[in-house]
């Protein structure tokens, strides 16, 4: 989706508010559920109701469920997705639920959004793909949840890139790296499992980045390198040492150099076992005419260097990124104040509804 325009306008009246169903209340169930709170309060959106949060834990589920101010709980999705009152699916299971919710979905006529990874495996990726055009035809609309899209501070790198101020992009350094799994006594969970996540660092994170890499210069992949690592290669069970050693079976790190159509090259880095990084996505995006860099654990800001003046003037400038006329900001608080992680969320529920 392109940078969005920075004034909602009304978008119209519909016969009745779209009924929103969102798999998952973990993780990005709270964090979806918190956006879906929130949008229509600070955005122009049609008008929407927050019908059912899906869990497979009853309890759990129900207690998340009036936590986040869903109207109620469920535990089975296939009968969420058949009811008549829900529009919108919103999938924030674990990678290896995606693709059967989201081919459920599409069929049934629901307007999908998914969480990446997309999928586990590419043949999963590529039935989700085909069932989201064959259901585009039809006027039903699909989105795979890259929030960092969303972040204003990239917003508007884009803009700054499509007005031709880097000139030439050349190469580009993208590195997202976090350190939860640096202590090789942290226990097994379902993300470190290939038979569930996937992939390691390499679908968790990596993806960001590569998605970032694509989104910031509209560009596509030609031509790919690259090399992945476990460093922790067993782990204790997920109830500590006392449950024995479980073997990991994703990677800890990856590694990719990317060629780009345009001839411009890219370095790509994850690591989840990066100690001392929280989360923190950094992006240095170099042209003949001018740089940007970025990192997330400063998402307010943008670092952007003219190479058009004079070489006694030039340097890096830092551009606060919370003024009205940036992406999204004339939505939230007066100039100055900075906003956080999750309204990345709730800008991506407003372009999700725009669509």
């Amino acid at each position: 989706m392109t940078t969005p325009a920075h004034t909602d306008q009304s978008l119209g009246s519909q016969q009745r508010p779209l009924g929103v169903a969102v798999i998952g209340y973990a993780f990005m169930g709270k964090a979806h559920s918190n956006a879906w709170r929130n949008v229509g309060a600070f955005f122009g959106v049609p008008a929407f109701e927050r019908k059912v949060l899906v869990g497979r834990d009853a309890e759990l589920v129900a207690e998340a469920a009036a936590r986040y101010g869903w109207a109620e709980s469920a535990t089975d999705w296939r009968s969420v997705i058949g009811r008549d009152d829900i529009d919108i699916i919103d999938i924030c299971a674990p990678g290896w639920m995606h693709a059967e919710i989201a081919v459920a979905a599409l069929a049934a006529g629901k307007h999908v959004l998914v969480e990446k990874p997309l999928a586990n495996t590419l043949a999963e990726a590529e039935a989700m793909v085909a069932a989201a055009v064959a259901a585009r035809a039809r006027g039903v609309q699909s989105m795979i949840g890259f929030n960092y899209r969303r972040v204003p501070a990239l917003a508007l790198a884009r803009e700054l890139i499509d007005e031709g101020r880097l000139g030439t992009v050349r190469h580009i350094r993208a590195a997202y790296l976090q350190d939860w799994l640096s202590d090789a006594q942290s226990p097994m969970t379902w993300r470190l499992r290939k038979d569930t996540a996937g992939s390691g660092a390499l679908g968790d994170i990596a993806s960001h980045a590569i998605d970032q890499v694509l989104y910031l210069l509209g560009d596509t992949v030609t031509e790919v390198s690259g090399r992945l690592h476990t460093f922790v290669t067993t782990r204790p069970g997920p109830d500590g040492p006392a449950s024995g050693l479980e073997e990991v079976t994703v990677d800890d790190a990856a590694w990719a150099t990317l060629t780009l159509a345009s001839g411009a090259i890219a370095s790509v880095e994850a690591s989840r076992v990066a100690t001392g990084r929280k989360n923190s996505l950094t992006l240095e995006i170099y042209g003949d005419k001018g740089t940007i860099l970025f990192d997330l654990e400063a998402l307010n800001e943008l670092g952007f260097l003219d190479a058009t003046v004079p070489v006694r003037e030039q340097g890096f400038r830092r551009i606060l990124v919370n003024e009205p006329d940036h992406p999204y900001m004339d939505a939230w608080w007066p100039q100055g104040h900075v906003i956080g992680w999750e309204h990345t969320f709730t800008h991506q529920i407003r372009d999700f509804l725009h669509a």
